[in-house]
């Protein structure tokens, strides 16, 4: 999140599957021999330019089930709470396999998400953003969803 409390959401969709694509945080899979904390590093040095040492506090966890590129996942997702003053994504890092399915990247308010025409994920990411931003960080990591992609 950026100092305007807004989201940096990237679009994609599958290459293998026509349809409508989703809004996304930037993140990815973790490489063997790596924490959840370097891949989240990794994955926004990649994606979106962004080099940071630290990710902040783990605000969500989910276990999400999808498909792509012709391959089934079932995997857990993290989600920390980065914050940065200000970023202009540089897309130049990304790997071959994020070019063809990154389309599009955009800031988002909590208001413009719920009043947002596409598909986002998580689906309740306005609702826990808003929570977030009142809140402040969890003592304990929550659960968001839902847990399979329609």
């Amino acid at each position: 999140m950026d100092a305007d409390n807004r989201v940096l959401l990237l679009r994609g969709g599958d290459p293998k599957r026509p349809g409508p694509a989703v809004w996304h945080t930037p993140g990815g899979g973790i490489d063997p021999g790596e924490t959840a904390e370097h891949a989240a590093m990794r994955e926004l040095s990649e994606e979106v330019g962004l080099q940071i040492t630290d990710v902040g506090p783990l605000v969500w966890t989910r276990r999400f089930q999808f498909s792509f590129d012709g391959v089934g996942y079932d995997q857990d997702e993290v989600f920390y709470l980065v914050r940065v003053h200000t970023h202009a994504v540089d897309d130049s890092g990304q790997t071959p396999l994020e070019r063809r399915y990154l389309s599009g990247h955009r800031w988002f308010t909590v208001a413009e998400l719920r009043s947002f025409g596409e598909l986002v994920a998580p689906p309740d990411l306005a609702d826990q953003l808003h929570l977030l931003l009142r809140d402040g960080p969890p003592s304990a990591p929550i659960e968001v969803g839902p847990a399979v992609m329609p």
